[in-house]
């Protein structure tokens, strides 16, 4: 996997998988941390967590501007990894306000801004020597395998923590029921039937709940108690990734290629030195796109479109104001290309990311709470992870490029993992509980599976010269996560709206088989896989030298202002009916592929410029 690469990649590779182990341990129960401690409803936790995914990327520009202006990309790296860790330490203190619960998520997306873009851009100078240079594609295929491994262990933790703190406290746990237990202290809950039911399952000593309001705090106090143990987690994971980075940096590059100062473009009448007339025209667009936004809302009757989400958005409208004055005629080019593939990205990730949002709130309310022993082999560490070895055992036996030494390895390794799958199968019940927050595990098993395979289908073309350009492969991702919400779309026809439940728990009637949206996943995986790392590849390639941290800011400005867009999910939650809401990602991609073929031939153009 790393065999011609230079040896930076390995040492970035092992620093983000622990930074995103913690990162992924924390996203993977954010919604429903909030929700089940501060009593939140989709629409209210979904606009937080848009506001904490928007802060994230939109901060990555501070970081690039920081790392650009002072040439010292690993020292801005690191000082992100430990405002990160801070972060993460304040968020697992239990019983927080939800004010101090938001200033440490503000604290964590701070530390990431300096962090995520600009250990990006350090990866893109290593291939900036011609040596790497044609293996660049690839190393950012690599590098975001690194980030998914640690991701895909995150949901497994985080939920073992809080099922563990759950058991010690004489609980099991039902997602269900924090909702329950809320309605009950607020004496909204008008049929307690329900939460007495689940209230008794969820007791482990057996006894009946006499007292259901007492037992609905104790178990909400216990429930976020779990998650604030996770948080813990995720803090002792940034320590980890701090150390490999502080031992091995030394083999990334110290910065930067030297980069010849710009000519000014004098029929542009812009001068570098001078900054002024840049940044107030950026700030008069921000104004103006924020008021806009207000009015607009105002007229459609949402109040969730206002000045906040127009400054979200002006902020990326002033970005590109601010960066197409400052550059040059010679730079244009490039500049105009990556803002328009910027453009794409927003509607992406807007999609993409109700994995963490709507997604999760399906699992939680729409996906059965059991399942047969099969299937349960996807939902526990131990058991997944000899499904992995059984697939991949499999692959390397029957691989024909193998060595017979090898071979003999795979097929011992399909046998192992085959008996212990099956002694793992006749263990468990005929009807075994699942947890909505490891279905966010698959996406991240599913880019360390596929990678390879893509990797290998990208060098099967390269080596016929029919590998597609990297704003095709950008184009193809959009129409495959078209298909993914394609899936979630007919898998959610005549499902009960949730505007219909009123706060009940969803019948087993509307409820469905974890496959569906494993199915999604798959997908959607395949469609990331063509377009995140190609992203990052299209934005170190192209962007000039002396915008590398800031540009690749700007790809993650673009992410946010998508992360911001994701209340659009959970505000049209609990006002449509699922397969409509689905409907509007599938529309959102297929017009951004549109958009991005018409402009073909201009993004591959700026590629060989």
């Amino acid at each position: 996997m790393f065999k011609g690469h230079p040896k930076g990649l390995i040492v970035a590779f092992f620093t983000n998988m622990g930074e995103r182990f913690g990162f992924y341990t924390m996203m993977a129960i954010l919604v429903l941390f909030l929700q089940a401690r501060y009593g939140l409803s989709v629409a209210e936790a979904g606009g937080y967590y848009s506001w904490f995914y928007f802060a994230i990327y939109a901060l990555a520009l501070i970081g690039g501007l920081i790392a650009d202006w002072t040439k010292q990309y690993k020292t801005v790296i690191f000082a992100g990894q430990v405002v990160m860790f801070a972060g993460y330490a304040l968020i697992a203190m239990p019983g927080m306000s939800l004010g101090m619960t938001l200033a440490a998520l503000f604290v964590i997306a701070l530390g990431n801004g300096l962090f995520k873009g600009n250990l990006q851009a350090v990866v893109g100078q290593l291939y900036d020597n011609e040596k790497y240079a044609a293996l660049r594609d690839r190393a950012f295929m690599v590098f975001y395998m690194g980030i998914n491994i640690g991701a895909f262990f995150a949901p497994f933790i985080a939920t073992w923590v809080r099922n563990w703190w759950l058991g010690i406290n004489g609980f099991l746990h039902d997602a269900s029921l924090p909702s329950l237990c809320h309605q009950m202290i607020a004496g909204t809950l008008a049929d307690t039937s329900q939460l007495q039911a689940l209230a008794n399952k969820a007791v482990l000593s057996g006894s009946p709940v006499t007292d259901l309001t007492a037992f609905a705090q104790q178990y909400i106090d216990v429930f976020a108690r779990g998650y604030n143990w996770a948080f813990a987690v995720a803090a002792g994971a940034m320590v980890i990734s701090l150390i490999v980075y502080l031992i091995f940096n030394k083999l990334l590059p110290k910065n930067e290629k030297k980069v010849a100062a710009a000519k000014p473009d004098k029929a542009d009448g812009v001068k570098l030195g001078n900054q002024i007339r840049p940044v107030a025209v950026s700030l008069v667009l921000m104004a103006a796109t924020a008021v806009l936004f207000h009015f607009a809302g105002t007229w459609i009757g949402m109040e969730d479109v206002n000045y906040m989400l127009g400054l979200a958005v002006g902020l990326f409208v002033g970005f590109v104001s601010m960066i197409f004055q400052i550059s040059t005629k010679e730079e244009r080019p490039r500049i105009v290309s990556l803002c328009l593939v910027f453009c794409v990205v927003i509607f992406f990730w807007m999609s993409f990311h109700q994995n963490g949002l709507t997604m999760t709130t399906f699992a939680r309310d729409y996906t059965v709470k059991a399942v047969v022993p099969f299937t349960y082999l996807f939902f526990q560490l131990p058991s997944i992870l000899c499904v992995i070895a059984t697939i991949g055992g499999l692959v390397l036996a029957l691989s024909g490029g193998a060595k017979i030494a090898s071979r003999l390895i795979g097929g011992l390794l399909t046998v192992a993992g085959g008996i212990f799958c099956y002694c793992f199968m006749i263990r468990a019940d005929a009807s075994n509980p699942i947890a909505p927050e490891v279905f966010q595990s698959f996406n991240p098993l599913f880019i360390v599976a596929l990678t390879p395979l893509v990797m290998g289908f990208f060098t099967w073309l390269a080596n016929r010269g029919k590998e597609p350009s990297t704003p095709k492969k950008i184009g193809f991702g959009m129409i495959i996560a078209a298909v993914g919400f394609v899936i979630l779309l007919v898998g959610s026809l005549h499902l009960v709206s949730p505007h219909l439940l009123n706060g009940a728990d969803t019948p087993d009637t509307s409820r469905i088989t974890p496959y569906w949206l494993i199915s999604s996943y798959l997908v959607l995986t395949i469609a990331e896989l063509f377009l995140s790392p190609m992203g990052l590849s299209f934005v170190s390639k192209v962007a000039p030298a002396r915008f590398q941290g800031l540009m690749q800011g700007g790809w993650l400005l673009a992410t946010a202002v998508g992360n911001k867009f994701l209340f659009v999910g959970s505000m049209m939650w609990g006002r449509v009916d699922l397969y409509v809401l689905w409907g509007i990602f599938v529309v959102c991609c297929i017009v951004s592929a549109v958009f991005i073929f018409s402009i073909m031939k201009r993004l591959e153009k700026a590629t060989r410029v």
